[in-house]
């Protein structure tokens, strides 16, 4: 199965037909993030069945520039979001090395499925696009994604991304969570010195899988 096959079934659902008329409206009618051939970047880049580990965001920056359609990440020259200088720091802290570009696309490329839990933004305005219509397809993707045959670690980060393990009831797949790496959740310990991507790792080679180059 590839993600043109789902998508294909999925269009089918009311609710994307729904989702389709909203992104005409928003579109037409305010500054909406990212572009529209964005929406599904995460899927272009990650193709399904080389999903290796999935990372939560929640939605996609709101100011311009930003917005990429890869949970997280920024285009290079961009300057780093709080959230993605504190997983820098975690990747540091793990390996010895800090990254100074914010394109992650080094890591879907690698299998990483970065996908922001609510795909779109109207600029600046954080979670306006939260809706039950994201909410359908959320679940939708996450059972082909629990269904899969192939081992998947799940990094779960933050209450609303923790909120998703009850559908993950796989047992070949690996959960990890931990707080989120916003300042916030942070700062309130328990992200820094955490382990977690050498865990992801070593469950990855554990399972024949090639571990990811968090540095590249």
């Amino acid at each position: 199965m590839s993600w043109k096959e789902v998508f294909n079934e999925l269009k089918q659902k009311d609710y994307f037909k729904k989702l389709e008329a909203f992104w005409d409206e928003e579109y037409s009618n305010h500054v909406i993030y990212p572009s529209r051939e964005n929406i599904f970047n995460a899927f272009k880049l990650t193709p399904l069945e080389e999903v290796k580990v999935v990372i939560f965001g929640q939605d996609p920056y709101h100011e311009s520039g930003q917005a990429m359609g890869v949970a997280f990440s920024v285009p290079t020259g961009v300057k780093l979001p709080p959230s993605l200088v504190n997983i820098y720091k975690e990747i540091e802290i793990e390996y010895g090395e800090r990254r100074t570009d914010g394109d992650l696309t080094y890591l879907a490329k690698q299998g990483v499925l970065l996908l922001n839990t609510v795909l779109t933004v109207r600029e600046h305005e954080p979670l306006s696009h939260n809706s039950n219509l994201y909410k359908s397809l959320l679940l939708d993707i996450i059972k082909v994604l629990n269904d899969l045959d192939q081992p998947i670690v799940f990094m779960l980060w933050g209450g609303n991304a923790q909120k998703l393990e009850k559908y993950l009831t796989n047992p070949k797949h690996k959960i990890i969570k931990n707080t989120h790496p916003s300042p916030l959740g942070a700062n309130k310990g328990g992200w820094f010195n955490c382990n977690q991507f050498r865990i992801c790792c070593e469950f990855l080679s554990k399972n024949g899988k090639k571990e990811i180059n968090w540095l590249q």
